[in-house]
């Protein structure tokens, strides 16, 4: 169902980048758009482009919610509680020697991890 929500999601997203470029620029900021007359006249097709984006625009919120909601599900907390977790309880997995290797360093030699175990202190 999530993945259904998110290929529509995308196709809005797409088409809405689509109708926005489409639109007359009033303001002539890059002095581009606003070229003469056309088939359609200008308040015609401005204000059907603007239905159009209206309609997008609200349909790109409700399948924003929509994945919200369906991703809100999984977890069952907030992204935030990853980051306060204790630094004894992280483990960090470190690449082994593979077998056959002879006990070789994996990663070639000149390897920029850290030493198994500390150096001793004078």
């Amino acid at each position: 169902m999530e993945s259904v929500v998110l290929v529509v999601h995308l196709i809005i997203a797409l088409c809405l980048i689509a109708v926005v470029l489409l639109q007359r620029s009033e303001g002539g900021a890059l002095g581009i758009g606003g070229g003469g007359g056309g088939l359609v006249s200008q308040r015609g097709a401005a204000s059907a482009l603007s239905k159009v984006t209206w309609g997008l625009a609200i349909a790109f919120i409700c399948t924003s919610i929509t994945l919200t909601i369906l991703a809100g599900g999984r977890g069952g907390g907030s992204v935030t509680d990853n980051f306060n977790v204790p630094a004894d309880e992280i483990e960090i997995p470190l690449p082994g020697p593979s077998e056959g290797s002879g006990g070789a360093d994996p990663l070639g030699a000149g390897s920029l991890l850290p030493p198994a175990t500390p150096p001793a202190a004078d």
